[in-house]
C-alpha cells in the first residue's frame, strides 16, 4: 500500500489528463530519463498524443512552483518534460520488458484505478451532499419565517421576564 501512495504523489492532473512525468517514471524504473524517452522515441507510433505528450513552459513551471520539482539550470532537466497517460505508462511495458518496469507497472496501474474508484465514489458523494443541501433549501424556506417569530417571542419573553430595575426604590417625600 505504501508504494500505491507514493506513486500517487506523482500523478498531476494536466490538460484533464491524470498524468506522470517521465522522470519520475524513470525513477521508478530505475533506469536514467533518457534511456526511457529514448526507448519511448525507438517505439513512438505506439504513443499517441493521448498516451504521451512534452509539458509546455508554462504548464512546467505550474508544476516547479505547486509541487517542488527542481529547477532548470539547478541540477534539473534541460529540456521540458513528458509526461505519460494511464495508457501511455501501460504501453510502456510493451517498450520496457525489465522484471522491474513489468513490477510497476503493475503498482502504477493499480494506483491509477484506484484513484478513478475513488474519485467515482466521492462523486456520488457529492451529488448526494447536493440533494441534501437542496432538500434543506427547500424544507427551511417555509419555515425561515416561523424560525423568525420564535426568535421574537423568545426576546419578548426575556424583556417580560427581566426585573425593570434593581434594587429599593426610593420615593421622594
Amino acid at each position: 500500500m505504501d508504494e500505491l501512495l507514493q506513486i500517487k504523489n506523482l500523478i498531476y492532473t494536466i490538460r484533464g489528463y491524470r498524468v506522470m512525468l517521465d522522470s519520475d517514471l524513470a525513477m521508478l524504473y530505475e533506469v536514467p530519463t533518457y534511456r526511457l524517452n529514448e526507448s519511448v522515441k525507438r517505439n513512438i507510433k505506439r504513443f499517441p498524443s493521448h498516451y504521451m505528450f512534452r509539458l509546455t513552459n508554462e504548464e512546467w513551471d505550474f508544476l516547479v512552483s505547486q509541487f517542488a520539482i527542481s529547477k532548470k539550470g539547478r541540477g534539473g532537466r534541460r529540456f521540458l518534460p513528458y509526461v505519460f497517460t494511464e495508457q501511455g505508462v501501460a504501453m510502456l511495458s510493451s517498450v520496457l520488458n525489465s522484471e522491474k518496469a513489468i513490477q510497476i507497472n503493475i503498482q502504477i496501474i493499480d494506483t491509477f484505478v484506484t484513484m478513478r474508484k475513488w474519485a467515482i465514489e466521492n462523486k456520488e458523494m457529492g451529488q448526494r451532499l447536493t440533494e441534501l443541501e437542496q432538500y434543506f433549501i427547500e424544507h427551511c424556506k417555509d419555515q425561515k419565517n416561523d424560525m423568525q417569530k420564535l426568535y421574537e417571542a423568545i426576546g419578548l419573553l426575556m424583556d417580560r421576564t427581566k426585573p425593570s430595575k434593581i434594587g429599593f426604590i426610593k420615593e421622594n417625600n
